[in-house]
């Protein structure tokens, strides 16, 4: 089977971005966005998705964090979309129901190429110290669309913010580890149009 991985660079006047990515890893990771709350969330969806993630970014943090938090969402939607490649023989769905603590939440996804985000959080905790939580969403709308992945997540509860980020980061993982998974029976694209 071809190795699946990428390599992505991303150089706008407000971020720089370098993301490695291999999807046939081990869940070993480097990540560092300056954003201490958002390098967890980082280190948990690759340490629970088995792939392995370098991914340094310096942005314009003294202006806001939003640039920072979306362009990687960007490069590494773009990373996953590169190392997939056409997508062949990859079990193509997959889905997680996930506890963390007092927190449950639902994770369910698709890589047959249309993007689409659906995201219901029941924690509505706007900060987890300086940073704020309405950034994830935006870092998971740019990370499906240019991953060309249909994600919709459903927090069912949870009472602490960061238990319930945990959950919805480690269900994202899992689930995406399932869906890239090779099936040796799936011969092409999962698919009866036969393209992705």
């Amino acid at each position: 089977m071809k190795t699946r991985k990428a390599i992505i660079e991303r150089k706008t006047r407000e971020t720089q971005i370098r993301v490695e990515l291999n999807v046939d890893g081990h869940g070993t990771y480097q990540i560092e966005t300056g954003l201490p709350f958002f390098n967890h969330m980082l280190e948990l969806f690759a340490k629970h998705s088995l792939l392995d993630l370098n991914l340094r970014a310096k942005g314009d943090l003294e202006v806001d964090h939003h640039h920072t938090v979306e362009d990687v969402g960007l490069a590494l939607g773009d990373a996953l979309n590169q190392a997939l490649g056409e997508r062949k023989g990859i079990e193509r769905y997959g889905f997680s129901l996930l506890p963390m603590d007092e927190t449950l939440s639902r994770v369910a996804l698709d890589l047959g190429g249309r993007p689409y985000l659906v995201l219901q959080m029941a924690n509505k905790k706007k900060k987890i110290l300086d940073f704020e939580l309405s950034l994830l969403g935006e870092f998971l709308r740019a990370f499906v669309t240019q991953a060309r992945m249909n994600l919709h997540i459903h927090q069912l509860y949870g009472a602490d913010a960061h238990h319930a980020w945990e959950s919805v980061f480690k269900g994202l993982a899992r689930a995406l580890k399932m869906a890239c998974r090779h099936d040796p029976r799936v011969k092409g694209v999962p698919s009866s149009k036969g393209i992705l």
